[in-house]
């Protein structure tokens, strides 16, 4: 059933709202999946916090345009999807990548981070950076840690005090024992 011109419009608009809300684009090649692993990826790049659609490549090609963003045709060959990154982009692509780990049909083409080209490449390497909350606990154990070691350091000198008047009131109440 073709598509009506006003229906074009309304998906191309969906689309650059998407782009214009997202911190990255991942472009997929779905080709063969069934409907149930493209529920399953659907519903792990949900978790991480982004969205997966399939798009219209030439519908998609003139959102990408509308918003600013020079795509190569060669995202756009095949069946294409897009993840789309709201908030933990290394999330989306690694949610995506470890669903084409397990299942041979999905294939990373490239994407966008912040507007800037990347090759698949670039993507499986976004990949494999941890994900949002992992970099936030390092982040806070960094700061942490001098603080942490100051509160030491500052400790110490009154330990030693005490042992030592500790030890000196153990050696009298020996004497006085004897």
């Amino acid at each position: 059933m073709a598509l009506t011109k006003e229906r074009k419009e309304k998906m191309i608009a969906q689309y650059a709202q998407w782009l214009e809300r997202s911190e990255a684009v991942v472009f997929t090649e779905y080709t063969g999946l069934s409907m149930p692993a493209l529920d399953k990826l659907r519903d792990a790049v949900r978790t991480a916090g982004g969205e997966f659609h399939i798009i219209k490549n030439t519908l998609a090609k003139h959102a990408f345009a509308k918003a600013g963003m020079d795509t190569p045709d060669s995202l756009f060959n095949g069946s294409s999807a897009i993840g789309i990154a709201f908030s933990d982009p290394p999330g989306v692509a690694k949610a995506i990548l470890d669903a084409g780990k397990d299942n041979e049909l999905i294939k990373i083409k490239g994407g966008f981070l912040n507007g800037q080209l990347l090759t698949a490449a670039d993507m499986k390497a976004l990949a494999e950076l941890p994900p949002l909350p992992v970099v936030r606990s390092q982040l806070l154990a960094v700061i942490n840690t001098p603080a942490t070691q100051l509160a030491r350091l500052l400790k110490e000198p009154g330990r030693q005090v005490a042992q030592v008047l500790k030890a000196y009131a153990d050696k009298g109440g020996a004497a006085a024992a004897a």
